[in-house]
């Protein structure tokens, strides 16, 4: 596993994380547009995730040594707090194996 495949997990995310501030600052349709753009790139960070995941070797033997390793505490100190929940549940799927169906 490289270095460089965090990189792109943080590269999306800061990209979801700037539509989130846009997002509280907007209302109506631009709103609408900005929140569509943080879901799109949340759920793009949430891949690379998996990624970044499944390459892991030795993965961690727990979820929580998951939780607690330095990538992941950097996400979870910038995660808005509306968002930890979202991010965690999206974690603790990665690491049970859980797929997911897009309905989009």
């Amino acid at each position: 596993m490289s270095a460089s495949d965090f990189e792109q997990v943080k590269n999306t995310f800061q990209k979801a994380l700037d539509d989130w501030s846009h997002m509280q600052k907007t209302s109506g349709d631009e709103g609408a547009e900005w929140a569509e753009r943080f879901e799109q790139h949340f759920y793009e960070m949430v891949e690379k995730l998996k990624f970044w995941y499944e390459q892991l070797e030795p993965k961690p033997p727990s979820y929580d040594e998951l939780e607690a390793m330095p990538e992941i505490e950097e996400i979870q100190e910038q995660l808005p707090g509306p968002l930890l929940l979202n991010f965690l549940t999206e974690l603790e799927d990665i690491y049970d194996g859980v797929e997911k169906k897009s309905f989009d």
